[in-house]
This record gives structure tokens, C-alpha cells and sequence, in this order.
């Protein structure tokens, strides 16, 4: 459930960064509010999922998966550059959050 939790915190994450894009000034309502209301959600879940999941495994997911987000939804949504390279480099960091997941907490040696 944790693993669960911190995924979903992670897509947050790319809710108050796409959000804080779009804030000019501070007495925009619609995104501010998405601003604050993503980062609460995303904060709370990490911090929730770092009850059970190490600080260091779980905060370097949290981030790949934000970032993974923030720039999917920009160059889907937004119209933001792509190329091979930056595909291959935020495809580089999807794997190594997804191969943290599935590490074991402690070696069985």
C-alpha cells in the first residue's frame, strides 16, 4: 500500500509543478489552489509512504515519478520540445525509480 500511496504522491507532484508554471502572479485562484492542493497531496502521501518505505529509496521514487509526470504532461499537454535523447534520459530515470521499487529492503546474503 505504501509503494501505492507513493506512486500516486508522485503524480501530485507534477500537479503543483505544472501548476506553479502557470502562476504569474499569487491572485490567480484556479492555480494557486492546484498549487497548494497538489503539494499537500503530494507531501502528505510522501510523507505517509515514509512511514514504511526507506527515506532515500522512497524520496528518489517520489522524484523520478514527478518529474516523469511533470514532463509528459508538458510535452503532451503543453507542446514542451521532445527529442529522442530527453525520451531516452526520462525513460533512464522511470526505470531506475522502477528498479528501486523492486529492491529488496535488506540483501539475502
Amino acid at each position: 500500500m505504501s509503494w501505492i500511496v507513493l506512486v500516486v504522491s508522485g503524480l501530485f507532484e507534477a500537479v503543483w509543478a505544472t501548476a506553479l508554471g502557470y502562476i504569474e502572479d499569487w491572485r490567480q485562484p484556479i492555480p494557486v489552489a492546484a498549487f497548494f492542493a497538489g503539494a499537500v497531496v503530494s507531501m502528505g502521501g510522501l510523507w505517509w509512504a515514509l512511514k514504511e518505505i526507506p527515506v532515500g529509496t522512497g524520496y528518489a521514487v517520489w522524484v523520478g515519478i514527478g518529474m516523469v509526470a511533470t514532463v509528459g504532461w508538458n510535452v503532451l499537454g503543453e507542446g514542451e520540445y521532445f527529442s529522442l535523447v530527453k525520451g531516452l534520459l526520462v525513460f533512464g530515470i522511470l526505470a531506475c525509480a522502477i528498479g528501486l521499487m523492486l529492491l529488496p529492503e535488506r540483501p539475502t546474503v
